[in-house]
């Protein structure tokens, strides 16, 4: 009987022995698919020689480095590099050792730099509801993902939730996806109108939204509204990119395809690849130059923030996908989006399939006519989950698509290094399961 503290106690996972390219493997030898990177992270697949020979270099040279003492040349070699290819004006990299650590850095840096520049009044965040930016509590509290923030609810502060840019179920008849995506941005200064806009921080989104609603791409024109609405009232734009970032959209950064710029971003997952814990929050010379010329010292930390260890990794993973890996999510992207329409595009239970590069989501329903989600009663995302895991796939299904509680989808988002025939492997396969589960 294990002793490890399991995510679900009433069912016992399998155990992943070893990894090579595009597959895992359990204890019997049995291959899967790794269809969903795990949750987006093995964007390089698994044995990657070039990551690994880097994550054994630093060990056998400086495996540990706190940061109240030194820094080190593997974080000051990955911030120049991050800080080079962001956009905008990203100009400051603070390391952590995940994405849920990401966003709480960036929540907290935030408001600090309000309480800085004197303007502590300002003490509220607006988020999108079916939204997830973490599992900690000030993430979690910020997120719109109702499921995870129910039990933790009174423990939690509070936060305005305006609706997602969700076009599948929110774009009305007589709108274009333009003037859809205006009006539902435009709910960000309502809402900052009605709470006082000189007590709002910050305004908290998802490029392209990852596990609570399934690879949804914003609609033209939505982000540069919102970033206008943030520059009237001086609220910053935090976009998290923890799960869309690093290439998984089809470029480096996934906001650089609205041509707006961010106050914050938080990246992690693709960041590591899954070879070390690694996340960042990143921030542009303005916000900390407010730190550096009030207190000069920003009130957060963690035991392995800028672990040496994590940043070779990191430095090794970025190298590789700055050199045509992310160029690769954004052609490979588009034949699985084509391959996911010829088999399902007709599929009467699939109701959409959309993302950007690398990062693809189908939405199931009861009735694709209606849009009708399934009874969550029948749990349909867990018997997809596995049931594809049954037919050797690897694969995201999540359930409250539609609120919370209705709805399911299924996440892909496979390592940039697939091949035309892995993507046959996938369809193959999801048919198989969509057979079967449906």
């Amino acid at each position: 009987m294990s002793h490890v503290f399991a995510r679900h106690s009433k069912s016992a996972p399998r155990k992943a022995v070893r990894g090579a390219g595009v597959y895992m493997y359990d204890t019997d030898g049995r291959a899967y698919f790794d269809g969903s990177g795990g949750a987006a992270v093995s964007c390089l697949g698994h044995g990657d020689a070039d990551v690994i020979a880097a994550v054994q270099a630093q060990v056998a040279q400086l495996s540990y480095a706190h940061t109240s003492f030194f820094t080190s040349d593997p974080a000051e070699e990955l911030a120049d590099r991050l800080v080079a290819d962001a956009p905008g004006d990203l100009d400051k990299v603070y390391f952590v050792s995940g994405g849920s650590e990401a966003v709480e850095a960036a929540l907290k840096l935030a408001r600090q730099y309000f309480v800085e520049i004197d303007q502590p009044q300002r003490h509220r965040f607006i988020a999108r509801r079916q939204s997830y930016h973490g599992n900690t509590l000030g993430a979690l509290a910020t997120g719109g993902n109702q499921w995870r923030k129910q039990a933790f609810a009174p423990i939690m502060t509070e936060t305005s939730l305006i609706a997602p840019c969700y076009a599948y179920r929110g774009q009305r008849d007589d709108e274009t996806p333009f003037d859809y995506g205006q009006r539902v941005a435009n709910e960000l200064e309502t809402e900052l109108l009605r709470l006082g806009p000189d007590t709002v921080i910050a305004f908290v989104a998802e490029p392209v939204v990852g596990a609570t609603l399934g690879a949804v791409p914003p609609v033209e024109g939505y982000f540069k509204r919102i970033r206008e609405i943030c520059d009237q009232y001086g609220v910053l734009l935090i976009l998290d990119e923890v799960m869309c970032g690093m290439g998984r959209t089809g470029t480096l950064f996934a906001h650089e395809q609205e041509g707006i710029t961010a106050d914050i971003v938080t990246i992690a997952k693709g960041l590591g690849a899954g070879y070390q814990p690694i996340g960042a929050m990143m921030c542009t010379a303005a916000i900390h130059q407010a730190i550096a010329d009030g207190t000069g010292f920003f009130q957060h930390g963690h035991t392995y923030i800028g672990h040496p260890t994590a940043c070779a990794a990191g430095n090794a993973v970025v190298k590789k996908l700055t050199a045509g890996l992310v160029e690769r999510s954004a052609t490979m992207g588009a034949r699985l989006q084509d391959a996911l329409v010829a088999e399902f595009g007709q599929h009467p239970h699939i109701g959409d399939i959309r993302g950007r590069g690398l990062f693809r989501g189908l939405e199931v329903v009861a009735d694709r006519s209606g849009k009708t989600p399934f009874d969550p009663a029948l749990g349909v995302n867990k018997q997809i989950k596995q049931t594809a895991m049954d037919n050797g796939l690897a694969c995201y299904p999540m359930g409250g698509t539609v609120d919370g509680q209705m709805g399911d989808h299924v996440l892909l988002a496979p390592p940039f290094i697939l091949e035309d025939h892995h993507i046959d492997e996938i369809v193959t396969k999801l048919k198989q399961t969509f057979d079967a589960v449906l």
